[in-house]
């Protein structure tokens, strides 16, 4: 189970790039974790916080 610091943290990561207006979704960011969380595979590796 994740911590909910952790998870907070990490939400706010995924959704920079919405709020600064690069993206619509935090996963169509290529250079964010959040398109692992999402399923695929992106540029960075990631271990994921389950």
């Amino acid at each position: 189970m994740r911590n909910r610091i952790m998870e907070q943290k990490l939400d706010y990561l995924h959704n920079n790039p919405v709020i600064e207006g690069y993206v619509f979704e935090p996963h169509e960011y290529k250079y964010s974790s959040a398109i692992d969380y999402a399923g695929s595979k992106g540029f960075v590796n990631v271990v994921l916080i389950e």
